[in-house]
């Protein structure tokens, strides 16, 4: 029974010794954001049309054609290659999506946001064109 007790005593002894040693094995990241788009703050140049759609989920929704994302990048290679298009014809891809809000206190329906993301693309492209007539 001394033997039991003494082996029970040590084990007890090696855990609360290793309980500091774990925790401060976890990291704390006080500015770690899931929420906040990852990437770049300025506009890419060439065609990396993923930049605008950086907050949109790459998940796939059973009967849905494509993601979230997919939809979006495809909106903005249309918006890029056709000028004549409106935002809001741009993003017809995804107007299936209109008025579904996907989580909650979400800002904006994917429509909604693609539509903005459009018109701050096609906004950023007039102004490197006329940044690059003025030079």
């Amino acid at each position: 029974m001394k033997l039991q007790m003494k082996l029970a005593l040590g084990l007890a002894v090696l855990s609360l010794g290793l309980l500091p040693a774990m925790a401060g094995a976890v990291s704390y990241h006080p500015d770690y954001h899931p929420d906040t788009p990852k990437g770049p703050k300025t506009a890419p140049k060439g065609k990396a049309y993923g930049y605008w759609c950086r907050g949109e989920s790459k998940k796939h929704v059973k009967g849905e054609k494509g993601t979230a994302f997919s939809r979006c990048v495809r909106a903005h290679k249309r918006a890029a290659n056709q000028p004549s298009l409106t935002p809001r014809e741009a993003c017809k891809d995804v107007k299936a999506l209109k008025g579904k809000h996907v989580r909650h206190g979400e800002k904006g329906t994917p429509f909604s946001r693609c539509v903005k993301t459009v018109a701050q693309q096609r906004k950023e492209e007039q102004q490197t064109i006329t940044a690059s007539t003025v030079a």
